[in-house]
């Protein structure tokens, strides 16, 4: 237990699960810690807990990120509490639903936490981390967004936008002294699969903990990864991907189509 307080880490989906942990966990390494979650009562629980075990601050600050007015709320406390030095975008909701399964509205929904909540918190902290040269920013993303296939396909998009995303924010802001990890968890043992509907999958053989989910990802950051991925065991595997896909990169921009349309093409010689 570290007597020196790190700061304040806000912790979004803090109620139960990843977020729980890492709240747990950021503690026990000296932040202070804000919960945010819907749930009041499970809020009040996690914390209390936590303020036992560690003797940190744990502040509750319940608001549905799918509303507009609570998300608000959270983003003028992102830009106005000068003490909070790390942002842990961790809600999120998934569906392994397909296309002819889902329901558009409920689909809606999940790109607007997945998504919309994510990014507009992030616009909120990040200026003021760039005001003060120093924060960091922990983006939980998925497997599936590179293994787009293996849920529903909105969700797998949402997770391949939060990887794109940071991305590029490691682009924009790395020389700010802002830090920026992506931690794609694999299947972890959470109430998401309640939700996401295939609670089996929290007792399938290749299932995670969250908590060690939570202590790789940690470990990856101590490490100073970019992206981390609890699961994946060969790490040059990822690198060697990394390193593949910005060098395709580099061949995308061509003012003529490529031979194999044939396309008499309208540009200039």
């Amino acid at each position: 237990m570290s007597s020196t307080s790190k700061g304040v880490a806000l912790v979004t989906g803090a109620s139960s699960g990843i977020g729980a942990v890492y709240a747990d966990r950021l503690a026990k390494r000296g932040y202070d810690v804000i919960l945010v979650a819907r749930n009041e009562e499970r809020l009040k629980k996690v914390a209390g807990r936590i303020e036992a075990e560690t003797g940190r601050e744990v502040r509750v600050f319940p608001a549905n990120l799918n509303d507009k007015t609570d998300l608000a709320k959270v983003e003028s406390l992102l830009r106005d509490d000068k003490s909070i030095t790390m942002l842990v975008n961790n809600a999120g909701v998934g569906s392994v639903a397909s296309i002819l399964q889902a329901d558009v509205d409920t689909v809606e929904d999940m790109i607007d936490l997945n998504i919309t909540a994510l990014t507009r918190l992030t616009y909120a902290v990040a200026p003021a981390f760039v005001a003060r040269g120093s924060g960091t920013i922990i983006n939980i993303a998925s497997v599936v967004g590179v293994a787009a296939e293996a849920l529903n396909g909105v969700y797998s998009a949402s997770k391949s936008y939060v990887l794109s995303f940071g991305h590029s924010l490691q682009k924009d802001l790395a020389d700010k002294g802002v830090r920026i990890q992506s931690v794609l968890p694999g299947a972890t043992a959470t109430e998401f699969w309640d939700v996401a509907g295939y609670a089996a999958q929290k007792t399938a053989s290749i299932t995670m903990s969250a908590e060690d989910c939570v202590d790789a990802a940690l470990a990856g950051l101590d490490d100073g990864e970019l992206v981390t991925i609890p699961g994946l065991h060969d790490g040059d595997a990822w690198t060697r991907w990394e390193a593949d896909r910005r060098e395709l990169s580099k061949k995308f921009g061509n003012a003529k189509p490529a031979a194999r349309y044939s396309v008499k093409s309208s540009s200039a010689a």
